[in-house]
C-alpha cells in the first residue's frame, strides 16, 4: 500500500520534506487502514517526532478525520501540525471581508457531531429607514478580551463546545457579512443554543459601535435591545431578545 503524505510548517522543517512517501504492508484481512493506525506507524519510523505526531490531526482528501476514518491508497492525506502556535485565533477584528468557512473550520472537532455558523450581515431597511452604508468601531483590546470572555463561557455552559468569532471593523456595504459566529459540540442541540448564546451575549457586553448611515444623516447605534447593562447576568437561550 503506497501512501503520499503532506506535511506542513513544524512537522515538514522537522522531516525536510512536504511530501513523505510510505510502502506499508497490510494483511487485507484487517480491514482499511485508519487514521490512528497510520499515526501509530509513522510514530514508530519516527520516534523523536512522536509527541507531534500525536497532536497533529489527520486530514483525508482536504477533511479533518477521526482515528476510526480509513484510509486508501490514493487518497490525499496530510498530517496538520496544531496552528498558530497550538491554537488557533477564536476571535478576531478584521477590517477586510469575512470568510465563513475560514471561521467555521476553526471549530471543527473529530469528537463533535455538529457545527453551526451565524452569518450576520448588512440590511438594507431598518425600521422604515433605508440604510446606504454601516460602519463598525471598537474598544479593540477590550472588544477582543469580551469575545474571548463569550467563547470561555460557552465551552462552560455547554461542556466541549467550542466557539469562533470573527467581527469586522469599519466600513460595510449593504449586503456584507458583518460578523460570523460558528460553533461545534458533540451534539446538535447545543449548538443551536449556544449560537444564540453568543449574539446575544456580544450586544450585551462586547464594545463595539455601528453608524448607520442613511441618505440624509447618519445615527451611532447601540444594541436596540432595551435597557443596556453588561454588568448584568447572561441571559439563557430561551430569555434572551430576537435575533438581528
Amino acid at each position: 500500500m503506497k501512501l503520499n503524505i503532506l506535511l506542513f510548517a513544524g512537522l515538514a522543517e522537522l522531516w525536510g520534506t512536504r511530501l513523505l512517501q510510505l510502502d506499508i504492508e497490510r494483511n487485507p484481512d484487517l480491514g482499511p487502514l485508519t487514521a490512528a493506525e497510520l499515526k501509530a506507524i509513522l510514530s514508530r519510523q519516527y520516534p523523536d517526532s512522536a509527541e507531534a505526531i500525536a497532536n497533529a490531526y489527520m486530514a483525508i482528501n482536504q477533511q479533518y478525520a477521526d482515528d476510526r476514518a480509513p484510509i486508501r491508497e490514493n487518497d490525499e492525506i496530510a498530517l496538520i501540525p496544531p496552528v498558530s502556535g497550538g491554537e488557533p485565533e477564536m476571535t478576531e477584528l478584521t477590517s477586510q471581508p469575512i470568510i465563513p468557512d475560514e471561521v467555521t473550520r476553526k471549530v471543527l472537532h473529530p469528537d463533535h457531531g455538529a457545527a453551526l455558523t451565524f452569518t450576520g450581515t448588512t440590511r438594507e431597511w431598518t425600521h422604515g429607514k433605508r440604510t446606504v452604508l454601516l460602519e463598525y468601531e471598537a474598544y479593540e483590546p477590550m472588544a477582543l478580551r469580551t469575545l474571548t470572555q463569550i467563547a470561555d463561557e460557552i465551552g462552560g455552559r455547554w461542556p466541549g463546545a467550542l466557539c469562533a468569532i470573527t467581527h469586522r471593523l469599519g466600513e460595510v456595504a449593504i449586503g456584507e457579512i458583518s460578523v460570523v459566529i460558528a460553533v461545534s459540540a458533540p451534539h446538535r442541540q447545543d449548538v443551536y443554543e449556544a449560537s444564540r448564546y453568543a449574539i446575544e451575549r456580544l450586544k450585551q457586553i462586547v464594545p463595539i459601535w455601528k453608524k448607520e448611515r442613511w441618505s440624509d444623516g447618519s445615527e451611532w447605534k447601540g444594541h436596540q435591545q432595551g435597557p443596556w447593562n453588561p454588568l448584568s447576568e447572561p441571559s439563557t437561550p430561551s430569555q434572551g431578545g430576537d435575533l438581528p
